[in-house]
């Protein structure tokens, strides 16, 4: 096993070309522009395309022809540049195009801050595009995350036909840890019987649509593809429990939040408090079956992300509202230490936030 020291943007970077991914379009925008980078020196040299667009909108609707082609395609951007993307993405899911998007976040809305956020999660997983449409939405926690889960992305997409999101934040992006490439990607691709590449006479050729003139017809692809969602919510539902066996008090973090949250459950547990924590790795489908098993056991929640809130309705509607939810954030690009979070804990025990 070799390890190689990397940023979490280069780790996704290599992972998607060790996945197949051969066609990336992106736009420069801080905090993950050393994608693109990366991409430009790595691409050429194994026969594959890195093309800056000439705006977000350009490059999303660049990835739509290729994943149309049936080719293994992604685009990357931050906060403002995906809301760019946002109707493209919606014209990928109304195709039943796999693919690939990044969002490593910053501060918003506008322009924001170029510091790391999870403020995005709204846009995410209830409002990436318009229409009845959901997308498969990951969130790491490590840089060994970031590579692994780029593999996985690409492997959802071609399998469900569905975009995939990966949802880091601008510390992901930047920080630096030992990556194991070993088991990432390789393999052989599927057969994309569906694409449009060219059929040389030998079947009946393939149209790439997501307009509907009969209402039913619509109806039908939309009903169609709701099954797809729930086969995905029954069985690609990730998540990390961590010492929630016992625990009075459960912490709901992901990503980066995660990993403060981790160093403050180690330290409530010091002082006595019987802390856990429940990582959601898919954002979406969510967590909900074992957040509602664990609101059987457990006296309170504690929501910690770096926003105003937006976990904290899905948290309460996983758990049917059974138990108390609590909120602790940073938002503006400001983060936690895991002292803070201790004393939150400390409140929570206490009987719960004011």
């Amino acid at each position: 096993m070799s390890k190689v020291l990397m940023k979490g943007n280069e780790a996704i970077a290599e992972a998607a070309i060790r996945s197949g991914c051969r066609h990336y379009f992106g736009y420069p925008i801080t905090p993950q522009t050393e994608i693109a980078e990366y991409m430009a020196k790595r691409m050429p040299r194994v026969g594959g395309l890195c093309l800056q667009a000439e705006s977000e909108i350009a490059a999303i609707n660049m990835v739509i022809g290729a994943a149309a082609a049936g080719k293994r395609a992604m685009t990357s951007s931050s906060s403002p540049g995906i809301s760019l993307k946002a109707e493209g993405i919606s014209y990928l899911v109304g195709c039943d195009l796999p693919c690939l998007i990044l969002n490593i976040q910053r501060g918003g809305p506008g322009l924001g801050g170029i510091q790391p956020a999870q403020s995005d999660y709204y846009q995410a997983t209830k409002a990436m595009g318009h229409g009845d449409m959901h997308i498969i939405v990951l969130a790491p926690s490590s840089i060994q995350e970031m590579a692994s889960l780029t593999a996985r992305a690409f492997d959802l997409g071609d399998k469900y036909r569905l975009p995939v999101m990966i949802l880091a934040d601008g510390a992901l992006g930047q920080m630096m840890e030992p990556v194991d490439f070993d088991n990432v990607g390789g393999g052989v691709l599927p057969e994309k019987p569906w694409a449009a590449s060219g059929h040389e006479g030998k079947r009946k050729k393939n149209v790439i649509n997501s307009l509907y003139i009969e209402p039913s017809e619509l109806e039908n692809a939309v009903i169609e593809r709701y099954k797809r969602y729930a086969a995905i919510e029954t069985n690609e539902t990730l998540y990390e429990e961590y010492m929630t066996d016992d625990a009075e008090i459960c912490l709901v973090a992901y990503g980066i939040t995660s990993r403060i949250c981790k160093t403050a459950v180690n330290a409530a547990r010091k002082n006595g408090i019987k802390a856990g924590l429940l990582r959601p790795i898919t954002l979406w489908p969510y967590p909900k079956a074992i957040l509602d098993n664990l609101a059987d056991r457990v006296d309170r929640f504690l929501v910690v992300e770096l926003n105003m809130g937006q976990m904290v309705d899905d948290v309460k509607i996983a758990i049917n509202c059974k138990k108390p939810v609590d909120f602790f954030g940073r938002t503006g690009g400001m983060m936690p230490t895991p002292e803070d979070v201790l004393k939150q804990i400390q409140k929570a025990a206490a009987g719960g936030l004011k």
